[in-house]
C-alpha cells in the first residue's frame, strides 16, 4: 500500500552561512493494505520526525527517494489523484486546536468536511455520517451539537480531531505526536482508541513520537514495530517489544536505559545530553552519534555504516557491520 524508499530531504540554512544537511536521510519502510499495523518513529526533537511526517502527507517533496501508495508516486499525482489521495491518507496533528476554527461550531465543520470529500451529498446524509463517525470513537454526537473547540478539552477535540481524519474513510493514517498536548489522564485514551482504529477498522497508523512509553504502550497492544530515528538516520528498526526490551544500537541502549516504568499516562521525553539542534552532527560523513558513543573507533567517524539485518532488525551501527 505504502512504499517510502530511500527517503532523503535536504535544507539550506542561510542562518548558518549556506551550511546544507540532510534532516531526513535514507529512510525506507513499507506498508502492506493486507496486514494493517502501527509504525513508531521515535527520536529526540529535531531528528527529521516531523520533516517525514509532512513528506508523507504530499506537503514537503523530498530531495531525492520515493514514497509510493498504491504504485503511485505521491509527488506526480494528477490533480484528480490528488484528491483521491487526500481522502485516503489523513493527518492527525499535535495541536488539536489548530484543527478547528475558533469561530466555527465543531459540527458544522465536520458536516462540512463530509460535504467537501464529497463522502455524501447532502447535509441530511453529511449529519448521519458524522453522528455514526462519533459514536465510532466513544463520543455522544448530542454532546458537540452547537457547541465552540473552546468548549472542549484538550483531550475530547483530540478525539474529535481523530473523527475529523476517519470522515473521508481513510486507509492511512499519520499522526504527528497525537498526545503530546493531551492531558496525562486522557492520554491512554487516545492510545486506545488509535489502537481500536488498527484493529477494529483496520486502519494503518504512522505514529510519531518523542515519548517512547507511549510507544511501548502502543506496541504491547498491536505488536508494532518502531523505527528509532537519530539525526534524520533510521539507526534501529524492528518490532517494538525487541527493540525496547534488547535493544543494539548503542543510542537506543542510553534511551532504553533512562526509561521509567512504561505508563502512558506520564510523560518521558527523549533527551540525551542537550536536545540543542546541531548542525555539526548532520554534516558528519561517518555516524552521527559517533561524538557521544562510548564505542565509537575512527571509522565511526569517516563511514556512514549500512544498515543489517540482526534478526529480524535492521541495525546502523559498525559494532554490527
Amino acid at each position: 500500500m505504502l512504499e517510502v524508499k530511500n527517503l532523503v530531504r535536504e535544507f539550506k540554512s542561510g542562518l548558518y552561512f549556506g551550511i546544507s544537511f540532510k534532516a531526513v536521510d535514507d529512510v525506507s519502510f513499507t506498508f502492506e493494505y493486507e496486514r494493517p499495523k502501527i509504525l513508531t518513529i521515535a527520536g529526540e526533537s529535531g531528528c527529521g520526525k516531523t520533516t517525514l511526517a509532512n513528506m508523507l502527507l504530499g506537503f514537503l517533496k523530498p530531495t531525492a527517494g520515493l514514497i509510493m501508495y498504491k504504485n503511485k508516486n505521491v509527488f506526480k499525482l494528477s490533480r484528480k489523484e490528488k484528491k483521491w489521495f487526500r481522502h485516503e491518507v489523513q493527518p492527525i496533528f499535535q495541536d488539536p486546536f489548530e484543527t478547528f476554527n475558533p469561530f466555527n461550531r465543531v459540527d458544522y465543520y465536520l458536516m462540512s468536511s463530509a460535504l467537501n470529500f464529497n463522502v455524501v451529498k447532502s447535509q441530511r446524509e453529511a449529519f448521519e455520517v458524522v453522528d455514526d463517525v462519533l459514536r465510532s470513537i466513544g463520543i455522544n454526537p448530542k454532546n458537540v451539537r452547537g457547541k465552540f473547540p473552546h468548549e472542549f478539552s484538550g483531550g475530547e477535540l483530540q478525539r474529535l480531531s481523530i473523527g475529523r481524519a476517519l470522515i473521508s474513510k481513510p486507509t492511512l493514517l499519520i499522526a504527528d505526536e497525537p498526545v503530546s498536548m493531551v492531558d496525562a489522564s486522557l492520554r491512554i485514551e487516545i492510545l486506545n482508541l488509535l489502537v481500536d482504529l488498527n484493529k477494529k477498522f483496520k486502519l494503518s497508523i504512522v505514529y510519531i513520537t518523542h515519548d517512547l512509553s507511549t510507544a511501548y504502550y502502543l506496541g504491547a497492544q498491536t505488536s508494532g514495530e518502531i523505527i528509532i530515528i537519530y539525526r534524520g538516520n533510521v539507526i534501529e528498526q524492528g518490532s517494538i517489544e525487541k527493540v525496547l526490551t534488547s535493544p543494539l544500537h548503542p543510542y537506543t541502549k542510553t534511551l532504553v536505559e533512562s526509561i521509567p516504568p512504561p505508563d502512558p499516562r506520564k510523560k518521558w521525553a527523549i533527551s540525551v545530553k542537550p536536545s540543542i539542534l546541531e548542525l555539526e552532527e548532520f554534516k558528519m560523513e561517518g555516524c552521527k552519534f559517533a561524538k557521544r558513543c562510548q564505542y565509537s573507533k575512527d571509522i565511526c567517524f569517516k563511514q556512514m555504516p549500512l544498515l543489517k539485518h540482526i534478526g529480524d532488525e535492521l541495525v546502523r551501527c559498525w559494532l554490527y557491520n
